[in-house]
């Protein structure tokens, strides 16, 4: 596989090089419209007032402006695709250059306070996991990736999400593709509108109705014809005339709300076709075979009857546009004689019978292949991480990380992170994490949150290796008190460790990641409570972390022989500054750092 940087930089130069060629045609074609413009009225003018020139003098000029305009059109929308591509290759090397927070799509309104580690673990919002992997170009692709990040899958999942990221990781030019044709979906796409305009209630359910329309349609066509002629006296046309009426009006208000309601789901439609063109065009003839089932099965919820998704809805867009006929001044007595308004009323109905109970899947589908591609591009993208073995939880969950890093953190530490099973053999079921202020604590807990979620969405980790059960995700380490709810902080813990023992009674094992467990409270309760949830926890078939500054807690681990262990950080201070080297280590940290640092900053202790 190339390396990434030197591809996005040779892609990069070689789009800007067709941006700056299609620079040169664009102001050559507004050149070249400009003189033919004022050739057209120089010669307009002498044919009027000078008669030198004859008015056919004019078709030549006019004509050449007009397929100046057409050129010239279709050379901006190709400039403007192109641009795009621009645009993606840009925002690609600002990744590798760890400046993806400067990404617009953080993903904040997926965040729910309630969350049992969305907002501990820096998911969503500025600076976020989400702020990283989004390329997703639509509504739905970016909820259905936020859904992966919040909502862990099951290992039958996990393993076809990783087949279909690896085999989409080196498709440079298919992403591409999406991209391009991805662009102002996002805020044009209204799926839950969409879908629920496919599956409405049917407003012209007679089956018999179209053909009885196109009928009287071709009889007043004939005696309209007739009677113009002459062949054929007034009185039959006038009473078909009159039956055309009394169908209009009778059929008026059903035609009237289902031309209205077309307009914006064909809008919508044509745009997600786009999508769906591209990702169909990957199994025509002569491109490499997709074998990912999961990408297949993708490809299997695009087709109805055996047509694409992108070929049904480029039928609704063409009735929609022969509809749109009736508004011209000339077309419009004739449309009326027609029928034409009821007629592709009943068109557009029989499109939305059929396909409608189809968008919602189609909708999904294509979020789905979004979710993919973000995955993949972060895969792409460091191609020297792994994908997790799944495995199944059995003598009990377990996490076993090799050189565990934070992929937020570019450059950190890493650490070995063993969790589960019997401490002679893999590792405790309980890590009990002491250590100074700022020593990193709380980061290794985000580091094995995050990479868990990683994992159990399909995606690669930043580690050397890393093999774990399905598990359930529960964190304390963001926890707020809050003014507007009147809750205290030690009250939100309570609420939050609540939840984590309600996940552990779950199917799924949990992973739990507490910091200062229990800090709120006196050193009496503490230690008895931090205690009590913790063997609790662990009693019911949870794994986790659990960090504290109070020492008396670690004496937990005498509670859990041969399940919990002692871990810490541990810090230097030379010559007034505090130096930390982040590596993890077994037993109970020996010092502490507050008195250091409260004297560094002046304060009289």
């Amino acid at each position: 596989m190339p390396d990434p940087r030197i591809e996005y930089q040779s892609r990069l130069a070689a789009r800007r090089l067709t941006v700056e060629r299609w620079d040169r045609w664009d102001r050559g074609l507004s050149w070249a419209r400009g003189t033919l413009a004022a050739v057209a009225l120089v010669l307009g003018w002498l044919a009027l007032r000078r008669h030198v020139v004859s008015a056919a003098t004019l078709l030549a000029p006019a004509g050449a402006f007009l397929v100046a305009v057409v050129v010239h059109a279709r050379l901006v929308e190709r400039r403007s695709r192109v641009q795009r591509a621009v645009h993606l290759y840009e925002r690609a090397l600002a990744r590798l250059d760890h400046k993806w927070d400067q990404q617009p799509e953080d993903g904040a309104r997926f965040l729910d306070p309630h969350h049992p580690y969305a907002a501990d673990l820096d998911l969503f919002g500025p600076h976020s996991m989400f702020q990283l992997l989004c390329t997703a170009r639509t509504a739905p692709g970016e909820a259905t990736l936020a859904r992966w990040l919040t909502e862990p899958a099951q290992a039958a999942e996990i393993h076809a999400r990783q087949q279909a990221v690896d085999e989409l990781r080196p498709r440079l030019d298919l992403r591409e593709s999406l991209w391009i044709a991805g662009h102002d979906v996002r805020a044009a796409v209204d799926a839950e509108r969409l879908a629920a305009w496919g599956v409405g209630p049917t407003l012209l359910p007679w089956a018999w109705l179209r053909p009885l329309l196109f009928l009287l349609s071709v009889t007043i066509s004939v005696l309209g014809a007739g009677w113009m002629a002459g062949m054929l006296p007034a009185a039959p046309a006038a009473l078909a005339a009159a039956v055309v009426l009394i169908a209009t009006q009778v059929l008026n208000s059903r035609t009237t709300t289902i031309v209205d309601a077309v307009g914006g789901p064909d809008a919508h439609l044509a745009l997600l076709a786009d999508l769906a063109r591209v990702f169909e065009q990957e199994f025509a003839a002569g491109t490499p075979r997709i074998a990912s089932p999961l990408l297949r099965a993708l490809h299997d919820r695009l087709v109805v009857d055996g047509r694409s998704a992108s070929r049904q809805i480029a039928r609704l867009g063409r009735l929609v546009r022969v509809l749109s006929w009736q508004h011209n001044l000339v077309f419009t007595p004739i449309a009326y004689a027609l029928l034409w308004r009821p007629q592709f009323a009943g068109a557009i109905e029989a499109w939305r019978r059929r396909n409608g109970p189809h968008i919602a899947a189609w909708i999904s589908a294509l979020a789905d292949l979004e979710a993919l591609g973000a995955l993949a591009t972060h895969a792409y993208d460091h191609p020297e991480r792994p994908f997790p073995r799944i495995t199944a939880p059995d003598p009990g969950p377990s996490y076993i990380a090799t050189a565990l890093g934070h992929p937020l953190l570019p450059g950190c530490v890493p650490n070995d992170v063993h969790l589960g099973g019997a401490a002679a053999t893999i590792g405790p079921r309980l890590m009990v994490l002491s250590g100074s202020n700022m020593s990193g604590k709380s980061t290794l807990m985000r580091t094995v949150g995050v990479n868990a979620v990683l994992a159990l969405a399909g995606a690669p980790v930043c580690a050397t290796a890393l093999t774990l059960s399905p598990l359930v995700l529960g964190a304390t380490l963001r926890i707020q008190d809050s003014l507007v709810a009147g809750t205290s902080r030690f009250y939100a813990e309570v609420k939050r460790l609540r939840q984590l023992v309600d996940l552990a009674r779950g199917p799924v094992p949990l992973l739990f990641l507490i910091d200062e467990i229990l800090a709120g409270t006196n050193s009496h309760d503490r230690r008895l409570g931090a205690i009590s949830v913790l063997k609790g926890l662990v009693n019911l078939g949870a794994i986790g972390i659990a960090s504290t500054h109070d020492l008396a807690l670690t004496d937990v681990v005498n509670e859990m022989p041969d399940l919990a262990l002692n871990y810490h950080f541990q810090d230097d201070m030379k010559n007034g500054v505090l130096t930390f080297d982040y590596g993890l280590r077994t037993g109970v940290v020996q010092h502490s750092n507050a008195l250091a640092l409260m004297r560094a900053v002046g304060l009289d202790v």
